[in-house]
């Protein structure tokens, strides 16, 4: 018997060991087109960033050692330029000589793996621009970087290649950019979860540019202009393209063999393509996902190293070990936070039409009390009424993995969230609490599903909702929702008289478990309409915060500086709200212009009393019914707001162009802007 492999990487090295295991009297050769066979190519970024210093240390084996170790004819710097499936052959051409040849086979194993997308822009091909695959890719990204002394760079694609591109790149002491063409890191996140890592990319300064189209690139004095389709360009020492791969599939198509609407060869449940004799595996090839049914590739080295196992015994034995599918659990590190995710994202569920819930808790990753303790989050999709799990993300630090792979297992095996309840899981201080994360995160599921919880999701806030805040004054002060009114969990039952019996009544904590506490009390005392905010202020204020970034660097990239200029007004897109941004000199030229204005000071009273502007009325932004005080004012008509510094006011009006207000101005800068230009102030005597 003769097995001949195509591609010498993951796959299609540990099919040839396993062929071997299995037939120690079989002729096996395996081609490959570059240098190198069995390397870790998922170690490349950290070998460019120093992390692994050692260049050996990616190549798991050389040619010479597995050849002989398995007694596998390897010849690599060979490309398999055709295949003949009716007469089983297929054409070789030796990349050194340039001969070409045929080989025959009995079956034939196609591991090409997959392709890096390399758009046709002008200019791809200037030195300096790169792509990540090979061994060879990472030798000349480390000899431009240090024979050009680069100090920057620009890496193309914020996906789990880009990412770990930047932080290596950042490791190397190089200021490093990212830009992505769509509005968060992280594609297959839901956008709540990757605002976490977003943020946390910030504060290690790494810059960010979402929503920006590569237009192409240019020189700009021996460096690489990025040129983007808003006419905008940055100018850098090198590029790194991670827009993506895409499946190598052309040797299978010329063949003849089956290709999926997504592009991958199509194979059964045996990964045995449209070609009796011809299998696939990796990249390569595409396989209906366990979840939404829909066949699509994984690209991902844990599902190839499992499909080369699979294939290997079915072309030994006989077609008899079925592969069940991936669920796509993948996981990225980034400067000390980690992010991953498994099964389907809320955007994806959405996208296909399935029904689901989705839930957020933030957990420790062990024991409070024991030293070291980092947040976990936690975001679960499930079926409505089942509870079957469909997908999960985790965001945070030590531990992530971990219960990333048990929520993993569960998905795998068609599990349930009330499987996660029943997990059991190693527990000491210092590994885990009590109730592990992935437990806490399945009590939540559980009852929500059963209507004993019922939760409401940041985006779906409604304006005439009765917001309660129900962490302590500290934390409240720090910052809440617009609106909030703030009653802490353990005033809840001595001011249960404040809060209105009809209306829908949202409370929120810190992360929600409090949250919950304070909807019991409420559901008790007769409240019918209360929903806790799933995730709470956490969750709200990293995809707001998010969201008001996207929203601000949208504006900027149309309107330019223009949009904090005198006298600008934006168009929130709110029918005719219109909301003006002004700097000191144009707020007192405006009103003065203005019929009838009126000025509404947002601090508090003893802000207020201390110096305000002359005929301000005093309508606390913090206070406990700002909304429905700024609601008895006249929608119609010209109303100018400040505050200390434009913080709160900015809040404010954005809060009033949601209820309607037609025609509301905000101080840039605020009152400490306004004095600072030696402007005057009246004080409450």
């Amino acid at each position: 018997m003769k097995y001949v492999l195509v591609g010498a990487v993951a796959g299609g090295a540990t099919a040839a060991a396993r062929l071997r295991r299995l037939d120690e009297f079989a002729a096996i050769v395996m081609f490959e087109k570059g240098p190198h066979i069995s390397y870790a190519n998922c170690g490349l970024p950290y070998y460019i960033g120093n992390v692994i210093k050692d260049r050996g240390k990616l190549l798991v084996q050389t040619p010479e050692s597995f050849g002989s170790r398995y007694n596998v004819d390897i010849r690599t710097r060979c490309e398999v330029a055709a295949i003949d499936t009716n007469r089983k052959t297929i054409t070789v051409c030796d990349l050194v000589t340039q001969d070409t040849y045929t080989e025959t086979y009995d079956k034939l194993i196609l591991s090409p793996g997959a392709s890096p997308i390399v758009p046709p822009l002008p200019g791809i091909h200037l030195p300096g621009i790169f792509t990540l695959r090979t061994v060879t890719d990472t030798d000349h990204i480390k000899a431009w970087i240090a024979d050009n002394s680069i100090k920057d760079a620009t890496v193309v694609g914020a996906g789990f290649i880009g990412l770990e591109m930047a932080e290596n790149l950042h490791h190397l002491g190089l200021n490093v950019t990212i830009v992505e063409l769509g509005n968060h890191v992280l594609a297959p996140l839901d956008t709540p979860m990757a605002a976490f890592v977003q943020q946390h990319i910030k504060n290690h300064n790494i810059t960010f540019l979402p929503g920006k189209k590569v237009a192409g690139f240019g020189n700009d004095n021996n460096k690489i202009q990025v040129q983007f389709a808003d006419d905008s360009y940055i100018s850098t020492g090198m590029v790194v393209m991670s827009v993506g791969v895409r499946p190598d599939t052309s040797l299978a198509r010329n063949a003849g063999l089956q290709i999926g609407n997504s592009g991958g060869i199509v194979v059964n449940k045996y990964l045995q393509t449209s070609s009796p004799d011809v299998y696939a595996l990796g990249d390569a090839m595409e396989f209906p996902s366990p979840i939404s049914g829909i066949a699509g590739p994984v690209y991902l080295a844990g599902p190839a190293n499992k499909q080369a196992r699979i294939v290997a015994d079915n072309v030994v034995y006989g077609n008899k070990v079925a592969y069940k599918g991936s669920v796509g659990t993948a996981i990225v590190g980034i400067l000390g936070i980690n992010a991953g995710l498994t099964g389907l994202s809320s955007w994806q569920l959405d996208r296909l039409g399935i029904n689901h819930l989705v839930s957020t808790t933030h957990s420790g990753s062990h024991a409070g009390y024991y030293p070291g303790a980092e947040e976990l989050s936690i975001q679960l999709c499930y079926a409505s009424d089942t509870g079957q799990l469909l997908g999960a993300q985790v965001v945070g630090g030590s531990g992530t993995d971990k219960r990333l792979e048990m929520i993993s297992a569960v998905l795998h095996n068609c599990g349930t969230v009330y499987d996660l309840m029943e997990l059991e899981h190693a527990y000491a201080p210092q590994f885990s609490s009590a109730k592990d994360p992935v437990n806490i995160a399945g009590y939540v599921a559980a009852n929500i599903i059963s209507g004993h919880h019922n939760v409401v999701y940041s985006h779906q806030l409604q304006e005439t909702d009765y917001l309660i805040d129900v962490r302590n004054d500290d934390e409240y002060t720090h910052g809440s929702i617009t609106g909030a009114v703030n009653i802490p969990l353990h005033e809840l039952r001595s001011r249960i008289k404040e809060i209105p019996q009809s209306g829908r009544v949202v409370v929120f904590c810190m992360v929600g478990q409090r949250g919950y506490i304070a909807q019991q009390i409420l559901h008790q005392h007769g409240f019918k309409n209360v929903y806790n905010m799933s995730g709470g202020y956490k969750t709200w204020h990293s995809t707001n915060k998010f969201t008001y970034f996207m929203y601000k660097f949208f504006l900027t990239a149309a309107f330019g500086i223009m949009l904090y200029s005198c006298g600008n007004a934006q168009n929130t897109g709110n029918g005719s709200a219109t909301i003006h941004n002004l700097q000191p000199v144009a707020f007192q030229s405006t009103m003065d212009t203005t019929q009838n204005p009126l000025l509404v000071d947002v601090r508090t009273s003893e802000e207020y009393e201390s110096g305000h502007l002359k005929g301000a009325i005093n309508i606390d932004f913090r206070g406990n019914d700002f909304r429905g005080q700024i609601q008895k004012l006249d929608k119609k008509a010209p109303i100018f707001v400040y505050c200390h510094s434009g913080n709160r006011s900015g809040q404010a009006t954005e809060m009033m162009r949601e209820l309607g207000f037609s025609n509301v101005s905000n101080l840039t800068g605020g009152i400490a802007g306004w004095e600072a230009e030696g402007r005057p102030v009246t004080t409450v005597k």
